[in-house]
């Protein structure tokens, strides 16, 4: 290294000699003779630096925004009861066989997170994982005074949870919504929240870019990156403009060691917005809470350097569709496979989960312009958004009987339930959503996600077909998709 360094230096003392010094040629030579006096052009009176006049001049602090949002940031504490096997030897299979089902005993497991104010009346948001498995969750003010809380709606897909508490009549401290599309890199933002659970800890940093997508399977993960120091326990807590509006929520840290480096995550404010507004247009109607997001109908892929000059496009960049629901909005704007979409709204997509995100802070029957390209041809299209259609319907159905899939819970693939379940799109076919842990299923290994092809050479395209297949034999030779791989099961009754 020292070697480059060297050279480094070498190089740049030689272009400033080079730079220095004139260039002479034939008819650019300098005169010979006396040399000409040596003239100092006139220099400006010096301004000397001003001196701060008041302590406002000498201070520069967030301290009044600070105050404005920390007593809106609390802390989360969800309690889970699990089972625990007294003997670890019971881990053997070979001991289990000998001894018989292992002793359990219970055990209560609690995990801290954080999570913002932002109604009035106690409606919290925080992150889905914070919550996940909690039998009681408990909020505790900046005040110290400790609330217990309902779940009104925990979606793994935004990794957003809204929790309600109950002030008795009293108006909480809430933190304002921002833009968070006009969020910019450079933008000066506050980390609040309680990091390892020492307290609340404000920290500050930039935004450091934007559109972050490839942190998380999810498709509809899309982050604000900050250097704001981010640590275990600031998960849900509120990422602020420094004029105290939510920018974003806090979820993720890069880290090898567990403590911020410096890389950390926060899901933009505009989807949070939109699923509090799906957990308040439940409370309003009486309804059951839920987030209804937009859907454009389509699976693509990003296009790369080598896909754009296969296009004949002049740089890389959009997402390149490679298939479309007939009855998406997509297809009903006219957009075929193989073209291209590179923006939304005047805002560039790079990727699906670029794509999604711009749709989902959209409401269904909201128009987007979207630019398309195909080929060297690039058009504005105009795109009527839609919720995901549940066509084929559900029908869950729990096996029973006596076959492999015993205990399992499965259901019709359509985009709505795919959209759910964190699949494709455009899967097709029956999917399993949950397994009795103490079902036939279970010890053959089936999970949720899993999605039943063929059962003895038949494709499997509905639940009924399913179930009637299964009653009706007492082989099966299964192909299961999982991960977008295929696995085959010959099971003898």
């Amino acid at each position: 290294m020292k070697s480059i360094s060297i050279l480094a230096g070498a190089a740049a003392l030689a272009g400033a000699a080079f730079y220095a010094l004139p260039a002479l040629t034939a008819d650019n030579r300098p005169a010979v003779g006396k040399p000409e006096p040596l003239r100092v052009a006139p220099q400006p009176p010096r301004t000397l630096p001003q001196t701060p006049g008041s302590m406002g001049q000498v201070q520069l602090t967030f301290a009044p925004v600070v105050k404005r949002v920390v007593p809106a940031v609390v802390n989360v504490y969800a309690r889970s009861v699990v089972q625990q096997q007294v003997n670890p030897f019971f881990n053997d299979p070979l001991f289990s066989q000998l001894f018989g089902s292992p002793e359990m005993r219970q055990r209560v497991q609690q995990s801290l997170g954080s999570g913002v104010i932002v109604r009035a009346d106690g409606l919290i948001l925080t992150n889905n994982h914070v919550v996940q498995g909690g039998n009681e969750i408990i909020i505790a003010l900046s005040d110290k005074r400790e609330f217990k809380a309902r779940i009104l709606l925990a979606d793994p897909r935004t990794d957003l949870a809204v929790l309600k508490i109950d002030p008795k009549g009293e108006r909480l401290p809430v933190v304002p919504f921002a833009d968070s599309d006009a969020v910019q890199v450079g933008d000066l933002v506050l980390a609040v929240g309680d990091p390892f659970g020492v307290g609340q800890t404000v920290t500050m940093g930039i935004v450091s870019a934007l559109a972050r997508t490839q942190i998380s399977a999810s498709d509809y993960q899309f982050f604000i990156q900050t250097d704001a120091a981010i640590n275990p326990g600031n998960s849900g807590g509120a990422l602020v403009t420094t004029d105290g509006r939510l920018a974003g929520i806090n979820t993720a840290i890069y880290s090898r060691s567990g403590g911020s480096i410096g890389i950390g995550f926060a899901i933009p404010a505009n989807l949070a917005r939109r699923v509090v507004e799906g957990v308040e247009g439940g409370m309003k109607n009486g309804t059951t809470a839920s987030v209804q997001l937009a859907w454009v109908g389509a699976s693509g892929q990003p296009v790369t350097s080598d896909i754009a000059a296969s296009l004949g496009l002049p740089r890389p960049g959009g997402v390149l569709i490679k298939e479309i629901h007939p009855a998406g909005p997509l297809a009903r704007a006219g957009v075929k496979t193989g073209e291209v979409i590179q923006s939304v709204d005047g805002v560039a997509v790079d990727d699906m989960q670029s794509l999604n995100y711009r749709t989902a802070t959209h409401r269904a029957g909201d128009n987007v312009r979207m630019r398309v390209a195909a080929g060297k041809v690039v058009r504005d299209v105009t795109v009527t958004l839609a919720l995901p259609p549940e066509n084929p319907p559900r029908e869950t159905t729990t096996i029973g009987g006596r076959n492999p899939l015993t205990g399992a819970r499965v259901i019709n693939l359509s985009p709505a339930a795919a959209t759910e379940l964190q699949m494709d799109v455009m899967a097709k076919g029956v999917a399993i959503v949950a397994v009795n842990p103490n079902g036939i299923a279970a010890n053959y290994g089936f999970q949720p996600g899993d999605v039943v092809r063929t059962i003895n050479g038949e494709n499997i395209d509905r639940t009924g077909e399913l179930v009637r297949i299964l009653n009706g034999a007492n082989r099966w030779d299964m192909v299961v998709e999982r991960g977008g791989r295929r696995l085959t099961l010959s099971v003898q009754g």
